[in-house]
């Protein structure tokens, strides 16, 4: 067929809810096609006559489009135009001018350049969360809005009315259509009422949270606004949910039940209705329940040749009749035990079962075939809430099995198909619910008189597949895994009994659809197989997402700068007019190092570090985490947080501080200043600053509410410079003639208030170098100028301005640790040799009873100590193990005995060669012990030290 005599051939003349005025073209593998507003690509596509889409993930047969929405197992596209987006359904793509798209086997393609369209997310709180604009779902909207409350109505396609959209039921002797009409204009007049089409609640969580994912523009194409965000995740918290989100029909498995054309009926019957397409010229329907009849009239009524194949001993008689009056074959007894065909079904082979065996298969010739096997209502959301589910015979099918707090089920998820029932059920759920929440009803909806066709669900039979020992390798129960019948009897062989078993190891429910067809068939073939009733063996957990969601979506705005922002110091500007190599730390870029012309990172900072030593040096240390804690019970708080006691600090003092988790771990250290009786500022690691404040208020919020006490992060806010060597003490003397520097004035562990040209500046005295060193403390806005006031003081001295790098080596030679460089969560104060920092007079704090453990008095526990390579020129990687030798560093047998790691490692000015910080287990008792670090095909012995290098009395802290 060429694409002049495919255009629109399968288009029926009148009819569907598409607009005819509104002809849209685009672009299907290479080929220019035109289909109308109100098309999905999919309708578009029978709608010129293309079935197959794609070729299946393993074995490369061909695939179609099986059904109108998101249960679809075979039309899997990837878009190319406006914006490259893989791994979608063409029955859930809204047609717009200039579509480009071809389908895949279950692989895409992602765009080569970053998505500019925006995604954000929402927060909404509600009464009531209705799930489903069909019929249930819209009564119990309107009998929520109606009473007052506030009513979140979600429904994932772009109109509501459900299957009702697909159908030819009536209302009131009108189209049903024409009801769903008057409930949408009837809620758009309540203000309480967010009314969201395009939405797809695709996650229920606890405490009713549902996550929803609205498609804002993915049907303007070209035409989007860039203002708008693509698709926006809703974060909805409702008091009571009515899940109204219908039923899927459920297929039959034969052999070679994939070929395209082959699709549920009540598609088929969509797809005319709402789409104005025949999805074929000659169909067989095969059915073991009544819903199947009303697609095969309409399909005739369309001008379809149709045969019907009921596997059920005898047809109900007012189905029979309308399709004898339409020359409708039905043959009751029967099966379709396979198909013939290629890139279409040609044929269905159809076998008696009269006899009680399958006899011989008569092909029936057909260029579609429908499948109805019943309808699984969907539990989805009820499931992931935790919602068990029972099963119900006489439907065939799994059904919510008993109450979840908040959650109510109505309608065709609840197992009720009548269209009559489905409203009925909608508005006394939606009444429960409001009763919960202590509404008075509003007026109750008028009493409806429904017609219904295609919700004639009776008398059915359960048919898992048509057994056929010989084709059971193309008996295909995951069409989108290509997993047969024979894969479920393989795992059966295997031993395996319970369906999450056998889900991974046929991956059957783990494509694009989650199994939303093929979930329950499978665990029907399963309990066949193992002789069980379904009842035992139950289903797979359904788990979110219900539907897919692209990442983009979850990140929201939060990407790029938004996601990592990149934060930058008062004084950046000057560090890169410096010169500086930066580092990222905590999201801050902070200088690594200043190099001179011709120098690598060593030579630097051996220079710097010299410097400090020697003379002066200057840091930016604004990125160190800064709390404001304030309030009369301020004291409390940080006794209870901090291991030593930090109420007893006088006010114009500081005190180091160490904080553990619960588990007696070291989280983080810092120092806390105390500024007035009533007000402490605590200087946290750069990197644990958001989450020290975020533990802090933990505490405070969740378990000491009774203290009053207020937190508040001024990281930002001030800047901190520290002035560390020798001369220090003349700088800040020369910058700050009003503080008295002597040391008995300004002794260490001290801080004073100084005004620099009216500008408030707190000084302190500390040290994280050993050297006499002070830290001044100044707001951001002032920041640039007194850095500018401190380095022209200190140029007759030489300062130097230095980076982390040195800053880390200059630590490191008086043994500070780095909390999450020096420690893994698994280091005790103890083991870093501050037991001095753990209050022996304390009642409690958070982590002390864990220091009672045996285990935190195990000499073998790791402990913080140094480690000299004795070769004198190898800086040890970081990270590297340390092993024990049985004799001039031979290895022991293997395994290797691991006695701890390096953690930290550098090349030391001051030492004049490389040394290393580590944990190694009894580490303090094995001073002076030599043990080995393996680098590649080297063993390199080094002695272990104590952890301070550099100054051990502690001579220079004072000047």
């Amino acid at each position: 067929m060429t694409n002049s005599d495919r255009s629109e051939s399968q288009r029926i003349a009148q009819g569907g809810r598409i607009d005819r005025d509104k002809s849209l073209s685009f672009t299907f593998a290479g080929q220019e096609l035109t289909g109308y507003h109100g098309d999905t690509l999919a309708s578009a596509l029978l709608a010129n006559g293309i079935h197959q889409v794609t070729t299946s993930i393993k074995i490369g047969r061909p695939r179609g489009i099986t059904a109108a929405w998101a249960e679809d197992t075979g039309g899997l596209v990837q878009i190319e135009e406006p914006f490259p987006e893989p791994m979608l359904l063409a029955s859930t793509i809204e047609l717009y001018e200039g579509l480009v798209a071809r389908g895949i086997p279950g692989q895409g393609r992602l765009a080569e350049v970053a998505d500019s369209a925006l995604y954000d997310a929402v927060h909404q709180h509600t009464d009531v969360l209705v799930v489903g604009a069909g019929p249930a779902g819209l009564a119990a909207a309107l009998t929520a809005a109606r009473a007052g409350s506030r009513v979140v109505l979600i429904d994932e396609q772009f109109e509501s009315g459900g299957t009702l959209l697909g159908t030819t039921d009536r209302i009131d002797g009108a189209p049903a259509t024409d009801w769903v009409a008057s409930v949408v204009a009837e809620l758009d007049t309540y203000p309480d009422v967010l009314h969201l089409q395009r939405t797809t609640a695709f996650g229920s969580y606890d405490d009713g949270f549902v996550l929803a994912l609205e498609r804002r523009t993915d049907h303007l194409g070209f035409d989007a606004p860039a203002h708008v965000a693509r698709q926006r995740i809703w974060r909805i918290r409702a008091k009571q949910i009515v899940v109204a989100t219908g039923a899927h029909e459920r297929p039959i498995v034969f052999t070679d039940n994939d070929r395209p054309g082959i699709m549920l009926a009540g598609a088929a019957r969509t797809f005319l209705h709402r789409y104005g397409v025949k999805v074929g010229e000659q169909a067989v329907v095969f059915t073991t329940n009544d819903s199947a009849y009303a697609a095969a009239v309409d399909l005739a009524d369309a001008g379809v040749g149709v045969t019907v194949v009921d596997a059920r001993s005898s047809a109900p008689e007012q189905w029979v009749s309308q399709c004898r009056s339409r020359g409708i074959e039905v043959l009751v007894e029967s099966v379709v035990t396979g198909t013939r065909g290629t890139d279409r079904v040609t044929d269905a082979l159809v076998a008696s079962t009269a006899d009680g065996n399958l006899g011989g298969s008569v092909p029936l010739a057909c260029d579609v075939l429908l499948i109805s096997g019943g309808w699984n209502p969907a539990v989805h959301l009820f499931s992931q809430a935790r919602g068990k589910l029972r099963y119900d015979e006489r439907l065939g099918a799994f059904v919510p099995g008993e109450d979840v707090e908040g959650i109510r089920v109505a309608g065709s998820a609840d197992g009720v198909f009548s269209l009559g029932a489905c409203i009925d059920a909608g508005q006394d759920v939606a009444a429960k619910a409001l009763a919960a929440l202590g509404f008075v009803g509003g007026d109750p909806l008028p009493a409806v008189e429904a017609t219904s066709t295609d919700r004639a669900y009776e008398d059915p039979i359960v048919l898992w597949r048509v057994a056929d020992i010989r084709g059971e390798h193309t008996q295909f129960v995951d069409v989108q895994r290509d997993a047969t019948v024979a894969d479920i009897a393989r795992a059966v062989g295997a031993g395996m009994t319970a369906m999450e078993h056998i889900k991974r190891y046929t991956t059957i429910g783990t494509a694009h659809d989650q199994g939303k067809t093929s979930g329950v068939i499978a665990s029907g073939i399963t309990a066949e197989l193992l002789g069980r009733s379904i009842e035992t063996l139950g289903t797979t957990t359904f788990r979110p997402p219900y539907t897919p969601v692209a990442f983009a979506a979850l990140a929201g705005r939060s990407r790029g700068m938004l996601f990592d922002p990149k934060r930058e110091t008062a004084l950046h500007d000057w560090h890169v007019a410096r010169g500086a190599v930066f580092e990222d730390v905590g999201q801050w870029k902070r200088p690594r190092y200043y190099p001179l012309a011709g120098e690598d990172m060593d030579a630097a900072v051996l220079r710097e570090c010299a410097a400090v030593r020697r003379s002066v040096g200057i840091l930016d240390g604004s990125t160190l985490g800064k709390i404001d804690v304030s309030g009369p019970d301020a004291g409390l708080l940080l006794d209870r947080l901090y291991t030593n006691m930090m109420s007893t600090l006088k006010v114009g003092m500081v005190r180091y501080g160490v904080m553990c988790g619960v588990d007696g771990m070291v989280i983080d250290d810092g120092t806390v200043m105390r500024l007035d009786e009533e007000r402490f500022q605590v200087f946290t690691t750069t990197g644990g600053a958001a989450k020290i404040l975020d533990w802090m208020e933990e505490w405070l919020q969740t378990e000491w509410p009774d203290l009053v006490v207020r937190l508040t992060s001024v990281t930002e806010q001030w800047a901190t410079f520290p002035v560390v060597g020798p001369k220090s003490r003349a700088v800040i003397g020369a910058v700050f003639p009003d503080i008295d520097i002597a040391q008995d004035s300004f002794p260490f562990m001290a801080w004073r208030n100084a005004y620099l040209g009216g500008v408030h500046v707190r000084v302190a005295r500390i040290s994280f170098s050993g050297e006499l060193a002070y830290e001044v403390n100044v707001d951001g806005w002032h920041a640039p100028a007194v850095w500018s006031r401190l380095i022209e003081a200190g140029e007759e001295h030489g300062i130097t301005p230095y980076g982390t790098e040195t800053m880390h080596v200059l630590r490191a030679e008086k043994g500070y640790p780095i909390i999450g460089q020096d420690t893994d969560g698994t280091v005790t104060p103890q083991d870093l040799g501050m037991s001095w920092a753990v209050s022996k007079k304390k009642k409690d704090f958070i982590g002390k009873r864990s220091f009672a453990r045996s285990e935190n008095a195990n000499p073998l526990r790791k402990q913080f100590v140094g480690l000299l390579p004795l070769d004198e020129s190898t800086v040890l990687p970081e990270g590297s193990q340390i092993i024990e030798t049985i004799d001039d560093g031979i290895l022991p047998p293997p395994p290797v005995p691991m006695l701890g790691h390096v953690t930290s490692s550098y090349l030391s000015a001051e030492l004049g060669r490389p040394f290393a910080l580590a944990l190694i287990k009894g580490g303090r008792a094995r001073i002076g012990d030599t043990v080995h670090v393996p680098i590649g095909s080297d063993l390199i012995a080094a002695q272990i030290t104590a952890s301070v290098l550099v100054d051990p009395e502690g001579a220079r802290r004072d000047g």
